[in-house]
């Protein structure tokens, strides 16, 4: 594997005992190395009451011992699954430095101050169109879409305060397991895993 000029890979070997503070790191080198335009992209897998898992990418918008946080409409379908089935992992991955990290928890919704301040970071267009749309329900056609739109922005000009509708927030996703998966030669790659116990963290190594 060819690796960016400037990046070196983990040694395994010496992870040490807090994840968050490896997550951190790994995405920082993401940020700096994976030449990507969203190194903050994962995919959020959930299930629902159907049994039937679905899975799609979302942007990480924040990451501290309490979980892993994205942004969604509670009213999706993910927003669904998740009602019924309060549980969702996460998957990262970087081809080019050859890392996956997987997260893996219970899911809770943020609270209200907390998702009021990253709606007001948010473009105007993208507040409008956090409100114009009803995700994941059928859409007769992208005319019908940018008249809703043109509603709202009307509704709310350029320069005005688009209120966050309260079905639009946050979700956090519990750090109960978390891998950090590094690519290794001969497809033996190097797997370590971080499990959440009552007396504090479990590390292990598992096979390829």
């Amino acid at each position: 594997m060819s690796l960016p000029e400037g990046f070196s890979l983990t040694d395994m070997d010496r992870l040490g005992p807090d994840p968050l503070v490896i997550m951190h790191q790994w995405l920082d080198d993401a940020a700096q190395y994976s030449g990507r335009p969203n190194p903050n992209a994962a995919a959020l897998a959930t299930c629902g009451r159907d049994g039937q898992p679905a899975a799609r990418m979302l942007l990480l918008k924040g990451l501290d011992a309490r979980g892993a946080v994205v942004y969604t409409n509670l009213q999706s379908d993910k927003g669904t699954q998740i009602a019924e089935n309060p549980h969702a992992a996460l998957l990262f991955h970087w081809d080019l430095l050859g890392r996956q990290l997987r997260i893996s928890g219970a899911v809770s919704q943020v609270e209200d101050a907390e998702a009021d301040a990253y709606w007001v970071s948010r473009p105007w267009g993208s507040q409008v169109g956090g409100v114009a749309s009803d995700q994941s329900r059928p859409l007769a056609d992208r005319g019908a879409l940018a008249d809703r739109v043109a509603e709202v922005a009307e509704l709310y000009p350029v320069g005005s305060e688009v209120p966050r509708p309260a079905h639009w927030t946050g979700l956090r996703v519990a750090l109960e397991r978390i891998e950090f998966w590094q690519e290794g030669d001969d497809r033996l790659h190097d797997r370590i895993v971080y499990e959440a116990k009552p007396g504090g963290w479990e590390i292990s190594r598992r096979w390829p």
